[in-house]
Protein backbone atom coordinates (compact mmCIF):
# COMPACT_ATOMS: atom_id res chain seq x y z
CA UNK A 1 0.00 0.00 0.00
CA UNK A 2 1.45 3.35 -1.08
CA UNK A 3 1.15 6.54 0.94
CA UNK A 4 2.61 10.02 0.93
CA UNK A 5 5.28 10.90 3.46
CA UNK A 6 7.92 13.41 4.44
CA UNK A 7 11.30 11.67 4.27
CA UNK A 8 14.22 12.95 6.35
CA UNK A 9 17.75 11.67 6.85
CA UNK A 10 19.84 13.03 9.73
CA UNK A 11 23.48 12.44 8.83
CA UNK A 12 26.46 12.79 11.17
CA UNK A 13 29.79 13.86 9.70
CA UNK A 14 33.05 15.40 10.76
CA UNK A 15 35.45 12.51 11.24
CA UNK A 16 38.30 12.99 8.82
CA UNK A 17 39.36 10.20 6.51
CA UNK A 18 42.85 10.62 7.98
CA UNK A 19 41.83 9.04 11.26
CA UNK A 20 44.17 6.14 11.91
CA UNK A 21 42.38 2.89 11.20
CA UNK A 22 42.73 0.55 14.14
CA UNK A 23 40.25 -1.02 16.50
CA UNK A 24 40.43 1.54 19.28
CA UNK A 25 39.57 4.45 16.98
CA UNK A 26 36.89 2.58 15.06
CA UNK A 27 35.25 1.12 18.17
CA UNK A 28 35.18 4.49 19.92
CA UNK A 29 33.89 6.22 16.76
CA UNK A 30 31.09 3.64 16.64
CA UNK A 31 30.25 4.32 20.30
CA UNK A 32 30.31 8.12 19.95
CA UNK A 33 28.18 8.17 16.80
CA UNK A 34 25.81 5.70 18.45
CA UNK A 35 25.31 8.04 21.41
CA UNK A 36 24.69 10.97 19.07
CA UNK A 37 22.20 8.98 17.01
CA UNK A 38 20.37 8.00 20.21
CA UNK A 39 20.04 11.70 21.10
CA UNK A 40 18.82 12.44 17.58
CA UNK A 41 16.19 9.70 17.69
CA UNK A 42 14.98 10.73 21.15
CA UNK A 43 14.60 14.35 19.98
CA UNK A 44 12.58 13.23 16.94
CA UNK A 45 9.97 11.87 19.34
CA UNK A 46 6.69 10.44 18.09
CA UNK A 47 6.33 12.88 15.19
CA UNK A 48 8.89 11.11 13.02
CA UNK A 49 9.08 7.34 12.72
CA UNK A 50 12.52 5.76 12.50
CA UNK A 51 12.62 3.79 9.27
CA UNK A 52 16.21 2.59 9.57
CA UNK A 53 19.63 3.26 11.03
CA UNK A 54 22.17 3.57 8.22
CA UNK A 55 25.72 3.66 9.57
CA UNK A 56 26.21 7.23 10.79
CA UNK A 57 22.72 8.35 9.74
CA UNK A 58 19.10 7.91 10.83
CA UNK A 59 16.33 7.67 8.23
CA UNK A 60 12.95 9.01 9.39
CA UNK A 61 9.54 9.38 7.81
CA UNK A 62 6.31 11.14 8.73
CA UNK A 63 3.04 10.16 7.06
CA UNK A 64 1.04 12.95 5.48
CA UNK A 65 -2.71 12.93 5.83
CA UNK A 66 -4.42 12.68 2.47
CA UNK A 67 -5.16 16.07 0.96
CA UNK A 68 -2.96 18.01 3.36
CA UNK A 69 0.25 19.89 2.67
CA UNK A 70 3.49 19.88 4.59
CA UNK A 71 3.51 21.62 7.95
CA UNK A 72 6.61 23.78 7.56
CA UNK A 73 6.40 25.15 11.11
CA UNK A 74 6.43 21.69 12.60
CA UNK A 75 9.32 20.66 10.37
CA UNK A 76 11.33 23.74 11.38
CA UNK A 77 10.71 23.13 15.09
CA UNK A 78 11.64 19.47 14.78
CA UNK A 79 14.90 20.19 12.96
CA UNK A 80 15.83 22.82 15.56
CA UNK A 81 15.05 20.41 18.44
CA UNK A 82 17.10 17.60 16.92
CA UNK A 83 20.05 19.85 16.24
CA UNK A 84 19.92 21.18 19.81
CA UNK A 85 19.89 17.64 21.23
CA UNK A 86 22.80 16.65 18.97
CA UNK A 87 24.96 19.57 20.07
CA UNK A 88 24.14 19.07 23.75
CA UNK A 89 25.12 15.40 23.57
CA UNK A 90 28.29 16.23 21.65
CA UNK A 91 29.35 18.76 24.29
CA UNK A 92 28.57 16.26 27.03
CA UNK A 93 30.79 13.65 25.35
CA UNK A 94 33.62 16.19 25.14
CA UNK A 95 33.20 17.11 28.82
CA UNK A 96 33.32 13.43 29.84
CA UNK A 97 36.29 12.53 27.64
CA UNK A 98 39.28 10.74 29.12
CA UNK A 99 40.56 8.82 26.10
CA UNK A 100 43.02 10.51 23.73
CA UNK A 101 42.50 8.32 20.67
CA UNK A 102 41.73 9.98 17.31
CA UNK A 103 38.00 9.23 17.48
CA UNK A 104 37.54 10.70 20.95
CA UNK A 105 39.69 13.75 20.25
CA UNK A 106 37.73 14.55 17.07
CA UNK A 107 34.31 14.09 18.69
CA UNK A 108 33.91 17.83 19.27
CA UNK A 109 34.19 18.41 15.50
CA UNK A 110 31.25 16.20 14.54
CA UNK A 111 28.47 17.91 12.62
CA UNK A 112 24.87 17.25 11.66
CA UNK A 113 23.12 17.71 8.33
CA UNK A 114 19.67 16.83 7.03
CA UNK A 115 18.24 15.95 3.65
CA UNK A 116 14.47 16.12 3.20
CA UNK A 117 11.99 15.24 0.48
CA UNK A 118 8.25 14.54 0.25
CA UNK A 119 6.81 11.87 -2.00
CA UNK A 120 5.08 8.55 -2.50
CA UNK A 121 6.44 5.51 -0.67
CA UNK A 122 5.41 1.92 -0.16
CA UNK A 123 6.12 -0.60 2.58
CA UNK A 124 8.16 -3.55 1.36
CA UNK A 125 8.76 -6.73 3.35
CA UNK A 126 12.23 -8.27 3.16
CA UNK A 127 12.23 -11.48 5.22
CA UNK A 128 11.09 -10.29 8.64
CA UNK A 129 11.93 -6.64 8.04
CA UNK A 130 9.62 -3.98 6.65
CA UNK A 131 11.29 -1.16 4.74
CA UNK A 132 10.24 1.90 2.76
CA UNK A 133 10.57 1.59 -0.99
CA UNK A 134 10.01 3.73 -4.08
CA UNK A 135 11.69 6.29 -6.31
CA UNK A 136 11.27 9.03 -3.69
CA UNK A 137 13.14 6.91 -1.12
CA UNK A 138 15.98 6.58 -3.63
CA UNK A 139 15.91 10.33 -4.29
CA UNK A 140 16.26 11.37 -0.65
CA UNK A 141 19.23 9.02 -0.26
CA UNK A 142 20.85 10.38 -3.43
CA UNK A 143 20.66 13.87 -1.89
CA UNK A 144 23.29 12.83 0.67
CA UNK A 145 25.92 13.09 -2.05
CA UNK A 146 25.72 16.76 -2.97
CA UNK A 147 27.65 19.95 -3.61
CA UNK A 148 26.45 22.00 -0.62
CA UNK A 149 29.48 24.05 0.54
CA UNK A 150 28.63 24.29 4.27
CA UNK A 151 28.92 21.75 7.08
CA UNK A 152 25.54 21.92 8.84
CA UNK A 153 22.49 22.35 6.64
CA UNK A 154 19.18 20.98 5.47
CA UNK A 155 19.05 20.14 1.74
CA UNK A 156 15.48 19.94 0.44
CA UNK A 157 13.42 19.29 -2.63
CA UNK A 158 11.27 22.18 -3.85
CA UNK A 159 8.05 21.30 -2.00
CA UNK A 160 9.81 20.98 1.35
CA UNK A 161 11.71 24.22 0.82
CA UNK A 162 8.49 26.11 0.02
CA UNK A 163 6.79 24.78 3.18
CA UNK A 164 9.76 25.69 5.36
CA UNK A 165 10.00 29.20 3.88
CA UNK A 166 6.29 29.77 4.43
CA UNK A 167 6.74 28.90 8.11
CA UNK A 168 9.17 31.78 8.56
CA UNK A 169 12.89 31.13 8.85
CA UNK A 170 15.64 33.64 9.50
CA UNK A 171 17.27 33.17 6.07
CA UNK A 172 16.22 32.38 2.52
CA UNK A 173 17.13 28.93 1.13
CA UNK A 174 19.79 28.86 -1.59
CA UNK A 175 18.91 27.10 -4.83
CA UNK A 176 21.34 24.50 -6.16
CA UNK A 177 20.84 22.01 -8.97
CA UNK A 178 22.15 18.57 -8.07
CA UNK A 179 23.01 15.85 -10.57
CA UNK A 180 21.69 12.74 -8.84
CA UNK A 181 22.86 9.33 -9.95
CA UNK A 182 20.19 7.59 -11.99
CA UNK A 183 17.76 10.50 -11.57
CA UNK A 184 19.41 13.30 -13.52
CA UNK A 185 19.46 16.96 -12.57
CA UNK A 186 17.11 17.92 -9.75
CA UNK A 187 16.26 21.38 -8.44
CA UNK A 188 17.02 21.55 -4.72
CA UNK A 189 17.45 24.17 -2.01
CA UNK A 190 19.67 24.28 1.05
CA UNK A 191 19.55 26.28 4.23
CA UNK A 192 22.29 26.53 6.83
CA UNK A 193 20.95 25.24 10.13
CA UNK A 194 21.72 28.60 11.73
CA UNK A 195 19.07 30.03 9.38
CA UNK A 196 16.23 27.88 10.74
CA UNK A 197 15.70 30.02 13.82
CA UNK A 198 17.53 32.49 16.02
CA UNK A 199 20.83 30.92 17.01
CA UNK A 200 20.92 29.58 20.54
CA UNK A 201 24.23 29.84 22.31
CA UNK A 202 25.28 26.25 22.99
CA UNK A 203 25.52 25.41 26.64
CA UNK A 204 28.94 23.94 27.25
CA UNK A 205 28.81 21.71 30.32
CA UNK A 206 31.62 22.04 32.84
CA UNK A 207 34.38 19.45 32.68
CA UNK A 208 33.08 16.34 34.37
CA UNK A 209 34.65 15.16 37.62
CA UNK A 210 37.29 12.43 37.55
CA UNK A 211 34.85 9.73 38.81
CA UNK A 212 32.28 10.76 36.18
CA UNK A 213 34.85 10.64 33.40
CA UNK A 214 36.19 7.30 34.63
CA UNK A 215 32.64 5.91 34.60
CA UNK A 216 32.11 7.23 31.08
CA UNK A 217 35.40 5.62 29.93
CA UNK A 218 34.42 2.29 31.53
CA UNK A 219 30.95 2.35 29.92
CA UNK A 220 32.42 3.23 26.52
CA UNK A 221 34.96 0.42 26.80
CA UNK A 222 32.30 -2.08 27.83
CA UNK A 223 29.99 -1.16 24.96
CA UNK A 224 32.93 -1.18 22.53
CA UNK A 225 34.03 -4.68 23.52
CA UNK A 226 32.22 -6.53 20.66
CA UNK A 227 34.11 -4.33 18.19
CA UNK A 228 37.47 -4.79 19.92
CA UNK A 229 37.27 -8.59 19.79
CA UNK A 230 35.91 -8.69 16.24
CA UNK A 231 32.42 -10.02 16.97
CA UNK A 232 30.93 -6.94 15.27
CA UNK A 233 32.40 -4.65 12.63
CA UNK A 234 32.84 -1.07 13.78
CA UNK A 235 31.90 1.87 11.55
CA UNK A 236 30.22 -0.32 8.97
CA UNK A 237 28.35 1.95 6.57
CA UNK A 238 29.88 5.18 7.90
CA UNK A 239 30.00 7.64 5.00
CA UNK A 240 32.60 10.06 6.33
CA UNK A 241 35.65 7.92 7.04
CA UNK A 242 36.53 7.05 3.48
CA UNK A 243 36.78 3.42 2.44
CA UNK A 244 37.74 1.12 5.32
CA UNK A 245 39.16 -2.13 4.00
CA UNK A 246 40.80 -5.10 5.62
CA UNK A 247 40.79 -6.08 9.26
CA UNK A 248 42.56 -3.54 11.46
CA UNK A 249 45.29 -4.92 13.64
CA UNK A 250 44.20 -5.73 17.20
CA UNK A 251 45.12 -3.22 19.83
CA UNK A 252 45.13 -3.28 23.59
CA UNK A 253 42.41 -1.39 25.41
CA UNK A 254 43.61 2.15 26.17
CA UNK A 255 44.34 2.83 29.83
CA UNK A 256 42.42 5.58 31.57
CA UNK A 257 44.78 8.56 31.72
CA UNK A 258 45.80 9.84 35.11
CA UNK A 259 44.26 13.09 36.31
CA UNK A 260 46.55 16.06 35.72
Amino acid sequence: MAFRALLIIADIGGYTRFMRVHRINLAHAQYIVGRLLEATIDAAGARWKLAKLEGDAAFFYARQAEGTGLDGGRLRDQLVAIRRAFHQKREQLVAERMCSCDACMQSGNLTLKFVAHAGEVALQKVKRLTELAGVDVILVHRLLKNTVPVAEYVLMSEEVSAALSAAGVTADPTEVEEDLEGLGRVRTFYLELDGLAAREAPERPPRASLPARAWHWFRMTLRSLPYFIGVRQACRGFRHLGEITGDPAPAALPPAPAEK
